[in-house]
């Protein structure tokens, strides 16, 4: 159990403009920090394309591109024989999209 307190790390991201602290793992801080930035990216298109949405808007859309992109993901993988590393992909891809909805639910609030 210590073993694993030690891998944890605090870190803060920002998301639309907004601090989020996160603890995870040392090890998953670089693919976190990676998808953060996509995630931002994708919030700064919407706002480019879209400039009477404000930032939630922004963000829903994006939200649902990740979630668009889960369901096509697991149609794909339900219909095909799926090897490991696909379905590693599949839980990595909704862990993410879980702690993006807990976000979005604590910038809600």
């Amino acid at each position: 159990m210590d073993d694993e307190k030690q891998e944890m790390v605090s870190i803060t991201v920002l998301i639309a403009g907004r601090p989020y602290p996160l603890k995870i793992k040392a090890s998953d801080e670089s693919s976190i920090r990676k998808m953060v930035k996509e995630i931002n990216d994708k919030i700064n298109r919407f706002q480019l394309a879209y400039t009477a949405k404000d930032k939630q808007d922004c963000l829903a859309m994006t939200v649902l591109t990740y979630a668009v992109d889960l369901h096509k993901t697991e149609q794909s993988s339900s219909s095909s024989s799926v090897s490991g590393s696909a379905n590693e992909l599949s839980q990595v891809d909704f862990d993410t999209l879980s702690h993006i909805e807990h976000l979005l639910d604590q910038a809600l609030a």
